[in-house]
């Protein structure tokens, strides 16, 4: 089952576009239960580093952290589960931009690239003059 997880976040970025590299480790702690985390590397040299600690069993991943950088390595964003913002109204879920610390759902890798891709989008539009 953990293994079927693996496959399908290998999955998800191989078929997202404009991805010039990526790396993956996993690992496997039982059937249900293990942990993945990768770096992907866009052709604009932005990067999303992340980590996903799961139970295949459950419905909300035990740990998560997406953080994406531009390529100068500056905070674009962070989506994460750490318990140390308890006034936010999601907590633990939260998401950090450069300038405040917002609400968010769990997000899952798809979510993430998504929100890349729109991104990407507005820039190319707004770079267009």
């Amino acid at each position: 089952m953990i293994e079927e997880y693996f496959l399908r976040i290998e999955k998800v970025i191989q078929d997202f576009p404009n991805i010039r590299s990526y790396a993956l480790n996993k690992k496997t702690y039982n059937n249900r239960q293990g942990s993945v985390n990768g770096k992907i590397v866009f052709d604009n040299g932005y990067a999303l580093e992340f980590t996903e600690v799961v139970d295949t069993g459950k419905t909300s991943k035990i740990k998560y952290r997406y953080h994406f950088m531009n390529e100068s390595q500056k905070l674009v964003f962070r989506y994460d589960n750490a318990p140390h913002h308890p006034q936010i109204k999601s907590f633990p879920h939260h998401k950090h931009t450069a300038r405040v610390i917002k609400t968010s759902k769990e997000p899952d890798l798809q979510d993430i690239l998504l929100e890349i891709s729109k991104r990407r989008h507005k820039w190319k539009l707004s770079s267009r003059g």
